[in-house]
């Protein structure tokens, strides 16, 4: 019997969008809905399984989990790279390591984005919230018409963000550490400084890889500078903004909001203080999620253990 473990499918959706039944007899599919945040539990209830299939980043695999699954043959991730996997140990222990197609997020992850910042200006987080309370309207709303966009990275989802700031009639402004004036204009923005884009932007939307340099870039002198109207976006990764310096200015009301889709631990501890901020629109790390990219996820898996399990493994990461 092979034991396969699929991780994280919080929303319950594996057993339903794989074909499962298309893979060898003597295969076994178990699906864990809940995160395994703790290490001993999740070397205990990961101990007897044969292949593990971790969804993106959610569930960390390194040296130290590794050395406690002893059945552990395949690890296949969904997306074609994972920070948080030890590939490198995992292959040394003779592990395969396998990857999938990655789909393509950058439409979902800034359809995302702009719908924190709409949800926000157009006041419809506040106003669901209070219809369900038994109140009518409570508070005025923000035409984006007219504002200012800053961009944190002007890659492909970031130029992405540009061109629907820009069909909202927003004027669009963008920096990044490595940006020119050329490569904005030819992303759709307008070159800034660092500081201009704090100091000007109604709204600020982050579009950066979590890395060395961009770990912690975004701290308290920058959010100093920002208007206090104006708002924080989130949907690259939430170790880019210091958080304790954004709860700061959240709490004081020197910046006007946030929307946030990632954050520094999750899924998000239940007393986490933005859950109790009435200056916040949450999302639970949506930014890829959609039912597209779901089904070619699950799609490579199937066949990746298949043909794993046939002797010619495929999308062996190098």
């Amino acid at each position: 019997m092979t034991k396969i473990a699929i991780l994280d499918d919080y929303q319950d959706v594996a057993r339903h969008i794989g074909g499962w039944s298309a893979l060898p007899a003597g295969a076994e599919v178990v699906y864990f809905h809940e995160n395994l945040a703790a290490p001993d539990e999740a070397a205990h209830k990961l101990a007897l399984f044969d292949v593990i299939v971790l969804m993106r980043e959610r569930m960390p695999m390194q040296k130290a989990l590794i050395d406690r699954l002893p059945n552990l043959k395949l690890i296949i991730t969904t997306g074609g790279s994972n920070r948080s996997l030890d590939k490198d140990h995992a292959k040394s222990k003779n592990i395969v390591c396998c990857f999938t197609r990655g789909g393509d997020s950058t439409a979902t992850t800034v359809e995302t984005a702009f719908a924190l910042l709409l949800g926000h200006a157009r006041g419809l987080v506040t106003g669901d919230r209070m219809m369900r309370a038994g109140k009518w309207q409570t508070g005025l709303a923000t035409t984006v018409a007219g504002k200012t966009l800053g961009i944190i990275g002007l890659g492909r989802l970031g130029a992405r963000m540009a061109r629907i700031g820009k069909a909202f009639d927003m004027k669009v402004i963008a920096w990044s550490q490595n940006l020119t004036p050329e490569k904005a204009a030819a992303g759709g923005a307008q070159y800034a400084t660092r500081e201009a884009l704090f100091s000007e932007s109604d709204y600020i939307s982050v579009h950066l890889v979590l890395g060395e340099r961009s770990r912690g870039l975004i701290g308290a002198a920058d959010m100093a500078r920002m208007k206090k109207t104006a708002m924080l976006i989130n949907t690259s990764r939430g170790p880019i903004i210091d958080e304790a310096a954004m709860l700061a200015a959240l709490r004081s009301k020197s910046i006007g909001a946030a929307g946030l889709d990632v954050f520094d631990i999750e899924p998000m501890p239940a007393n986490h203080p933005l859950r109790a901020m009435d200056n916040v629109v949450l999302s639970p790390h949506l930014g890829y999620v959609s039912d597209a990219t779901y089904r070619e996820y699950f799609e490579d898996i199937i066949d990746n253990i298949g043909k794993w399990m046939a002797g010619t493994p495929v999308r062996v990461m190098a």
